[in-house]
């Protein structure tokens, strides 16, 4: 048996969480059973079985976690957070009236710092809560998003949408830009969040904004992302307009490149496949955004079998309608076995990658997160197993995607920092924030009076 060092010759750690079966995610996708993860100065320094941790390390702080599951944070591959404040405000309709007619008039009319502020306080509250420790978003007052993820102490890469008509923030594509210029380089250094740059769609902005956002993100190294082919009106517009398919048109501009995530990415032809394999673009994959829009089924499976990266996300509340991505995870294995008539596709491990490792790597962030391996920092999520919905446990990963909810997360770690303990943030006061949510809410259907029975006589 291996001896212990003295107390004095072992190695500090600031935090040690032990007695757990640790999901690694790691290349060889290690599960250890006792395991326990050593953590200084944000970084973990170690992952192994409880016994040899102890063997290496005194700690500030040790959690014993009782047998839960840890598990790598989850990693939100794209959001529109501030929009939690329209969650519900427009529903059962399909993409284009719910966009046009409803979701941009009321972000004009609502879209301001102030809400931007509370709408992601209430998002980051809901994420941190499921489980997510990064999220990668496109929305205004990008800058106020980044004030309210850097004060709960979340993980982010956010960027400000880019669009051709007049938006909250953003009254030209070039003041979008510009402002996107000024926070990639205010955010450089930052320890959790950066910045990239992203552009709306191939039906909303022009040729011109695509290539600057594109080149403005190479220039800094960063990421960048836009909606594509998310429906199948998009689809025909592109192909009536220009002869050419949105993921084509792309490519003929010349942007496709690998630092791109394409959101959605639903009606993509073969050829569309290839060339997103081509040129190392990501996907973020959106099931129950687009089962609920009815946009249609994007072709995960066959996209990673040409190696194209692919990551999970939520997209915006007000068309999903919320922030769990344990609840992601399980649509996202159930819709594609599904559609495809084969249960083997989509199982529960390559689920449960593409919502960690998979949506780190989107944003070049692989090799800071998205597994529990040493040098990588340490966001990290403890689900409990003491409910009836866990038992018994023959494969953890099935568990995982198939079994658990986000109300199943304990506690959630970022950056070596415990943001939440035992199902109580640590970083955010809900005190008052559902009471200004709502308050909000009412100011809202002031000015939309007959929206509550247009949805009665939607449903009827």
């Amino acid at each position: 048996m291996p001896v212990s060092l003295p107390q004095t010759e072992r190695r500090r750690a600031d935090l040690i969480i032990e007695n757990a079966l640790v999901v690694t995610m790691d290349a060889d996708f290690r599960i250890i059973p006792e395991g326990a993860v050593a953590v200084a100065n944000g970084e973990i320094i170690m992952v192994a079985d409880t016994e040899a941790v102890r063997r290496e390390f005194n700690a500030v702080r040790v959690m014993d976690a009782g047998r839960q599951v840890l598990i790598p944070g989850l990693v939100n591959a794209h959001t529109h957070a501030p929009m939690t404040i329209f969650r519900g405000f427009a529903d059962d309709m399909p993409l284009k009236e719910w966009l046009y007619e409803h979701i941009f008039p009321v972000e004009s009319a609502f879209v301001t710092a102030e809400n931007v502020r509370l709408g992601t306080r209430l998002a980051v509250a809901e994420m941190i809560r499921s489980g997510t420790t990064l999220f990668y978003d496109m929305y205004y007052h990008a800058r106020e998003v980044a004030s309210v993820a850097d004060e709960a102490g979340i993980r982010a890469v956010l960027t400000e949408s880019c669009i051709d008509f007049p938006a909250p923030n953003n009254p030209t594509p070039g003041h979008c830009l510009a402002t996107s210029e000024e926070m990639i380089q205010d955010y450089l250094r930052h320890p959790r969040i950066s910045f990239g740059t992203s552009v709306h769609s191939v039906y909303s902005a022009a040729p011109e904004v695509y290539r600057r956002a594109r080149d403005l993100a190479g220039r800094y190294g960063a990421p960048w992302t836009t909606h594509l082919a998310e429906t199948r009106w998009e689809f025909d517009l592109i192909m009536e307009k220009y002869g050419v398919t949105p993921t084509r048109y792309l490519a003929d501009l010349g942007v496709l490149d690998d630092s791109l995530t394409a959101a959605h990415a639903v009606h993509l032809t073969p050829a569309d496949m290839d060339l997103l394999a081509e040129h190392g673009v990501g996907v973020a994959h959106n099931p129950q955004c687009n089962m609920k829009l009815s946009s249609g089924r994007a072709p995960v499976p066959e996209l990673i079998a040409r190696g194209v990266r692919v990551g999970l996300g939520t997209d915006g509340v007000a068309s999903n309608n919320d922030l769990d991505l344990f609840d992601e995870m399980r649509s996202c294995a159930l819709l594609h076995k599904l559609e495809t008539g084969d249960p083997t596709v989509m199982d529960a491990r390559t689920v449960l990658e593409a919502a960690t490792l998979g949506g780190a790597s989107l944003m070049g962030m692989e090799d800071k997160v998205g597994s529990l391996e040493e040098g990588k920092r340490a966001d990290m999520v403890l689900v409990d197993l003491k409910r009836p919905h866990t038992h018994p446990m023959y494969n953890v990963y099935s568990l995982l995607v198939y079994s658990l909810k986000g109300s199943d997360v304990d506690t959630v770690v970022v950056d070596g920092q415990v943001l939440m303990e035992n199902r109580k943030l640590l970083t955010i006061d809900e005190q008052d924030l559902f009471g200004r949510v709502e308050q909000l809410a009412r100011q809202i259907m002031v000015r939309w009076p007959g929206l509550e029975l247009k949805k009665a006589r939607q449903i009827r």
